[in-house]
């Protein structure tokens, strides 16, 4: 498992809080990469923080992340494009913005996504293929080439992730 997938999987369960508190851990990562990277003041984990979670999974690894991290539009020109594997970058549209998380694996229809911001919280889900626009690796790094493998497709699928 490479490096950035063991610092995402090690954050599953990780929930934002309700109302007007904040998760430190989040509020964490948003400190740690800064306004720069982020592209916006980060101030609160009501923001939506996909990219912010992708960001920081990312550069622990000691990889550039995408300009305007935060973004989950920003990882659609981020790296290389690649073929479907563990550990890839995969970006989704949905009504009123995106998604970005790490791809698990699949089913005939859906890919498991490993990511933040999933129903609050770092979790893995599933989302149609059909919504995906771009499928991404590190610049520079050589993807794996096995393929993205099949799981039994139980659970429900997520329509908007915000």
């Amino acid at each position: 498992m490479n490096t950035w997938m063991k610092v995402a999987r090690s954050y599953i369960g990780l929930k934002e809080y309700p109302g007007s508190a904040n998760n430190p851990t989040i509020m964490g990562w948003a400190s740690g990469l800064g306004t720069k990277l982020l592209g916006m003041v980060y101030g609160a984990d009501s923001v939506p923080w996909c990219g912010l979670f992708v960001a920081h999974c990312i550069k622990t690894a000691g990889l550039p992340t995408a300009p305007i991290a935060v973004r989950a539009s920003a990882w659609e020109k981020w790296g290389q494009a690649c073929s479907p594997t563990i550990g890839a970058v995969v970006v989704f549209k949905r009504p009123g913005g995106g998604h970005v998380g790490f791809l698990v694996g699949q089913d005939a229809t859906r890919y498991r996504v490993l990511g933040g911001n999933q129903s609050d919280s770092v979790n893995e889900t599933w989302i149609e293929k059909s919504r995906a626009v771009a499928v991404r690796w590190p610049a520079g790094q050589v993807p794996p080439k096995t393929p993205l493998p099949k799981l039994v497709g139980g659970g429900s699928t997520s329509t908007n992730e915000a």
